[in-house]
């Protein structure tokens, strides 16, 4: 299939109405210059410095808007790669997805998670958003991270890229909680959801942030030594939340690293598993902060209680 008809068929896949409901070589040590973080283990006050670090460094959500995650059923679709190889992704995405607690579709289900493979990244990108760019920017703000990184996924070197969209909806009763482009009354007028608030506060809010689809592409030529294992573990991440692809991990153990260093990183760390479960957790919980500085300070003081419970800290980043 050629990459623009590869590109079209993506786009009206992601178009598509959602769901409702090995080991690598050894690497000299000394090219893996590090922070280390022992003393996390002996000073709380550190560990949930270290902590709030990483959620503000990985975490990316729209402007103006909290942490996302998927709520509905998954359903994650492969394209352009061997069916044993698309296989093991699709089942590796999945398998974490179950282990926070979701829901996966069943065979044939309509793609909210679409994972492509290609030979020129940038060149895929660049032609999926040409053929259908409202699959990417609906047309309303708070959906999604906007012009300069959709820039971004066209047109940067990058071994695996993403884009995520996310809808506000009502936690009361699952519907979207904004106004979407075309939405009209019986009547033919425009028409805006009716939000009934049952608990009003300054802090805490009924609206939470939904994943809605998440489009991966992946360039095989960039992948350097890594491995399918390690691979699959990394777009699992990205699939699951909102990462920055400019995010500074170096200092930490997280499969975000595959990439600089592939040797030191064999697929989700704790670092990695905890994030998700607290993300997943904290924004499915029934309290949602208002403001998403806050909310992300939830999710970190909610990490590091789990690693305080443990009474492990999360592993430095190798050396």
């Amino acid at each position: 299939m050629t990459t623009w008809a590869l590109a079209g068929a993506m786009a009206a896949a992601i178009l598509q109405p959602q769901a409702t409901a090995a080991a690598p070589p050894p690497q000299d040590p000394a090219d893996l210059a590090t922070t280390r973080l022992e003393d996390i283990v002996v000073d709380r006050r550190r560990l949930e410095e270290v902590v709030r670090e990483f959620v503000g460094e990985v975490g990316a959500p729209p402007y103006r808007r909290g942490l996302a995650r998927w709520h509905d059923r998954l359903c994650v679709g492969v394209a352009n790669v061997r069916h044993d190889v698309g296989q093991a992704v699709v089942d590796r995405v999945s398998e974490v997805a179950l282990e926070l607690g979701l829901d996966i579709g069943e065979p044939g289900c309509t793609a909210n998670v679409v994972i492509v493979f290609t030979t020129d990244g940038a060149a895929l990108a660049d032609a999926m958003v040409a053929e259908n760019r409202r699959a990417f920017r609906i047309g309303l703000g708070g959906l999604d991270r906007g012009n300069p990184a959709l820039r971004d996924f066209r047109t940067a070197d990058r071994p695996v890229r993403w884009w995520h969209v996310s809808l506000p909806v009502n936690s009361n009763n699952g519907k979207i909680a904004v106004r979407m482009p075309g939405d009209v009354d019986p009547y033919g007028n425009p028409s805006a959801p009716v939000i009934a608030v049952f608990a009003a506060s300054r802090l805490n809010s009924q609206i939470r942030d939904d994943l809605n689809k998440a489009m991966i592409v992946v360039d095989v030529d960039r992948l350097g030594g890594a491995n399918l294992a390690q691979l699959a573990d990394y777009v699992a991440f990205v699939a699951l939340a909102q990462v920055d692809p400019d995010a500074d991990t170096a200092a930490y153990d997280t499969v975000l690293n595959l990439f600089d260093r592939p040797a030191a990183v064999e697929g989700l760390t704790e670092w990695d598993r905890t994030y998700l479960t607290s993300l997943y957790r904290v924004q499915g919980g029934p309290v949602r902060r208002i403001n998403p500085n806050a909310q992300a300070d939830v999710m970190a003081n909610d990490m590091a209680r789990r690693w305080r419970a443990g009474q492990t800290a999360p592993e430095p980043a190798p050396e």
